[in-house]
Formats: C-alpha cells, sequence, structure tokens
C-alpha cells in the first residue's frame, strides 16, 4: 500500500499474527509467571533442607570444610557453578516425571499450562531437559553472565511471540494445557 500524500514514501502493508485454525493457544503471562514463582518455591524447600543438613553437621563435628567442599566454597566460580548444577538436578529431580508424561513443572500443571514444539506437536522430555533447562543452569555457572542472562531470558516474554530466550533455543511454546 503506497502513501498517497507523498509518492516517495516506501510502500506499508499491516500484517496481523493470524493462529492457523485448530492451534494451541498460548498461555498468558501472568499464569507462566505463575507457575515459575511456584517452582522455584518447591525447588527451594530441598534447597533450604540440604543447606540445614550440611549446617547442623558442620556444627555437629566442629571440624571446618575440608578437601573438595572446602574448595567450592574458597572459590566463587566453583561455589556458582556447584550450586547451579545442583539446582539443575533438583529441578529435574522434583518434575522429572511430570517433564516426561506431561511436560509440565509442578507450577504449570497447578496453573494448567504446558510446554510443546512451536509447530503443536508433543516437546519430549530430551528437549526439555536439554535445551530448555541446561543451556540455563549453564548459564548461571559463568560468573556476570549467570545473573544478566536470567534477566534477559524472562525479558523477552513481552515480545508478540511470548517466547522466553529458552523457548527461542528448544524450539518450545508454552500452551494452555
Amino acid at each position: 500500500m503506497t502513501n498517497p500524500s507523498n509518492p516517495y514514501a516506501a510502500p506499508t502493508a499491516v500484517v496481523d499474527d493470524i493462529a492457523e485454525p485448530g492451534s494451541p493457544e498460548l498461555a498468558g503471562r501472568g499464569r507462566r509467571l505463575g507457575a515459575a514463582i511456584i517452582d522455584s518455591l518447591i525447588i527451594a524447600v530441598p534447597f533450604m533442607l540440604l543447606g540445614g543438613w550440611f549446617g547442623f553437621a558442620g556444627a555437629r563435628t566442629g571440624a571446618p570444610a575440608d578437601g573438595v567442599m572446602k574448595w567450592i566454597v574458597t572459590h566463587p566460580f566453583a561455589y556458582q557453578a556447584a550450586a547451579s548444577l545442583l539446582g539443575y538436578l533438583v529441578f529435574l529431580a522434583v518434575n522429572g516425571y511430570l517433564l516426561h508424561s506431561s511436560a509440565q513443572t509442578i507450577g504449570k500443571r497447578l496453573l494448567g499450562i504446558r510446554i510443546v514444539r512451536s509447530n503443536g506437536d508433543t516437546a519430549d522430555f530430551g528437549r526439555i531437559a536439554l535445551l530448555r533447562y541446561l543451556p540455563t543452569a549453564f548459564a548461571q555457572m559463568v560468573p556476570v553472565v549467570g545473573n544478566i542472562y536470567p534477566l534477559l531470558d524472562v525479558l523477552l516474554i513481552f515480545r508478540n511471540s511470548r517466547k522466553c530466550l529458552h523457548d527461542n533455543i528448544a524450539d518450545t511454546i508454552v500452551v494452555k494445557a
């Protein structure tokens, strides 16, 4: 469409995003945020228990940490990497069955949303665990980048596609279940 008031202007056209008939409806940003908060609170419980157990064990023996644990605690990069890897493993231990059986975490199940491929096909466990969540865990291991990546990741949800960076990496979307 040309601009009649300016014949030298570039042509323009309005193209609306039109969902294909029968395609799944994208989950709302609020539901995705709610599911992420629920999942974070659920994962926090094992971390608090582990932290309490390690603290109790150290206080009971009165001995300072030595060996590998001392090295990890005294090296910030190693500590950040170990915490990120532990968090990923705890996340998979808590949500692994649901991710495998229904492509949902506990929070996603409670709020009625699930993960699928961008074309609407079922997202398999390997894609979800290795492409959707593992890159985030690796990025969080890197100093500075580990603090910037999660912010960039979640801010991308404000695009029209509602896809976060981890959705782009894994070719997934979150839809109403």
